[in-house]
């Protein structure tokens, strides 16, 4: 009797549970992954991670969902990059225009530091909740770079570097010992760009006048109490009282369910037929080499290998079932080599169907690269993009060397055999070669912006020189074609295949456990879009080996300091 009874209670509990109005949530303490996980050691660090299409696509059906009743997000200190953040702003606004609740909670934006991104993700919520602790710490924005150049000379530390050019200012921190005019130039533009961003935001969401924002930011930090007063903050409460106040508005018999969990479960009921048409999500992400995607076992960003991402661009181009195929492109760049091996697939691909890219935070230099070719480019206003430009050469440790008691012979065969050594500079000759590598690259690339963004030559030049946009700059400049994320570039891809709204999308390569196991049969493969974990990258040490003259990302790569968060 009394086991019968527990089955009768739990049958109950579900079925409650299955019609009880619900209460999405999103943590966003550890960040938020780009895509899946590519590798085991990126499965292994994002477990805890939700990831962003799973929450766009989460809160774009529950704004349907009559038993969805609030939306509640717990902003946390791991910075995520700015357009991330108008990625979730976008989603979030889309979703309180359904007439949902939707809270912001956070234990701090800021803790006596800056959070001035954090906050204006925030700003898009109808309420905004502050732990009493904690501060708001809008302060507007910042780009700092550090020129080694002083402490290098004082080590016996040379460089020797050539750019295209004068806007291309990764090699300026070894280089320069100061900002040259056209670096302040565009870092200010950048930083301008942003700030207006942030500062429309926060008035739209806060019902503000932007010029008390702006007139708040320059007084920024706040304490708690100041920033509830300042009218930036709705309440100082804890997370039990948000939380409480919350699923009393839902309804007293209301629960919690993560927004990615939400999307999954419904995923799972609404599995596409195996040969519905539908499109195909191609996802590049962190910095361009040759070979197979991964990233160190020491942790970090991973890599875009052209093999990997060339192999599923090839796999979605032949299935007859994928119409459309999406790019989604989040980096800084890397190989020219790569990058062009990569732009020939979404060439090829563009001939068959229509190609969407989609930037992330960044899609500069050699992410532009991969990019460019595309029907449609869809960049979020705070992307960084563009940077059309090379720069390449080495240290010189001569002096170095001698200092410290090291002593270099060189035997060689061939008058250049020995020009990257690192114990000597370029000779004149040498030099000849260098510049004419660049000026190929160079050449390169801007032929292809031309040719791809319709553009003439001499417009092209004005646009690069090593420039970096923002993507509402860019896309003021014909270098990108749309303001939007995601879901846009979903949205848009389904309408130029002539697809319906609710056309399936599937992430390329589309591996089953079997084909995993037994590897790729050719290159030709699918299975040949697998990665791998990559023993050769520097993982969190990529800057530092960078700067002690180990292998580098590539010619066609941003600066780690270009980071809005």
């Amino acid at each position: 009797m009394d086991a019968g009874r527990a089955i009768f209670d739990t049958v109950d509990r579900l079925r409650q549970r299955r019609t009880a109005p619900l209460v999405l949530e999103l943590d966003l303490t550890e960040g938020l992954t780009e895509g899946p996980p590519a590798d085991p050691v990126a499965a292994l660090l994002s477990m805890r991670k939700p990831r962003l299409a799973d929450v766009l696509s989460g809160l774009k059906r529950a704004r349907d969902d009559s038993r969805v009743k609030a939306l509640i997000v717990k902003i946390g200190g791991n910075p995520l990059g700015l357009a991330m953040v108008q990625e979730l702003r976008e989603a979030v606004t889309r979703f309180r225009s359904s007439g949902k609740l939707t809270v912001a909670f956070g234990e701090t934006f800021g803790e006596f530091g800056g959070g001035t991104v954090p906050y204006y993700l925030a700003s898009a919520f109808e309420r905004v909740y502050l732990q009493p602790s904690g501060d708001v710490g809008l302060t507007g924005v910042a780009m700092e770079q550090r020129f080694v150049k002083g402490a290098l000379a004082k080590l016996g530390v040379d460089y020797e570097m050539g750019q295209r050019h004068e806007y291309k200012t990764g090699a300026n921190t070894f280089t320069q010992d100061h900002m040259t005019e056209p670096h302040r130039e565009s870092m200010g533009r950048i930083v301008e760009s942003v700030l207006d961003q942030l500062v429309a935001g926060i008035a739209e969401g806060r019902r503000l006048d932007p010029a008390k924002v702006r007139e708040l930011v320059d007084r920024g930090p706040f304490i708690g109490t100041e920033a509830l007063e300042a009218g930036l903050v709705d309440r100082l409460a804890y997370r039990d009282e948000v939380y409480d106040e919350v699923k009393q508005a839902a309804g007293a018999d209301a629960h919690l369910q993560f927004v990615s969990r939400y999307a999954r479960n419904a995923a799972v009921r609404k599995l596409p037929h195996p040969t519905a048409a539908g499109i195909a999500l191609v996802h590049g992400n962190g910095q361009i080499r040759s070979g197979r995607s991964g990233r160190s076992p020491l942790g970090g960003g991973g890599a875009m290998g052209s093999d990997t991402v060339s192999a599923a661009l090839r796999a979605a181009r032949r299935d007859e079932h994928v119409k459309a195929v999406v790019f989604r492109v989040d980096s800084p760049g890397g190989s020219y080599v790569a990058s062009d091996t990569v732009w020939r697939e979404v060439v090829l691909t563009r001939r068959v169907k229509p190609v969407i890219v989609s930037m992330g935070d960044l899609a500069a230099s050699g992410g532009y690269f991969v990019s460019m070719a595309a029907d449609v480019i869809i960049a979020q206003p705070g992307t960084l993009t563009g940077s059309i430009g090379v720069f390449g050469g080495k240290p010189v440790l001569t002096e170095l060397l001698e200092k410290i008691g090291v002593n270099s012979e060189l035997v060689a065969e061939g008058a250049n055999a020995g020009m990257f050594s690192t114990s000597r500079g370029f000779s004149p000759e040498q030099w000849e070669r260098v510049n004419a590598w660049l000026d190929r690259i160079y050449d390169d690339f801007v032929g292809k912006v031309a040719e791809c963004r319709d553009l003439s030559r001499e417009r092209t030049h004005e646009l690069a020189r090593g420039r970096v946009w923002t993507g509402a700059d860019a896309q003021e400049r014909g270098l990108v074609d749309e303001l939007g994320g995601l879901e846009d570039a979903l949205r848009l891809a389904r309408e130029r295949a002539r697809l319906a709204d609710d056309a399936p999308v599937r992430l390329y390569p589309r591996l089953n456990p079997l084909e995993r196991l037994r590897g790729p049969e050719s290159s030709e493969d699918k299975a040949a879009a697998l990665a791998r974990v990559r023993v050769d990258a520097w993982g969190p040490l990529a800057r530092l080996s960078a700067e002690l003259g180990l292998p580098a990302a590539g010619p066609l790569a941003l600066p780690g300091w270009y980071a809005i968060r």
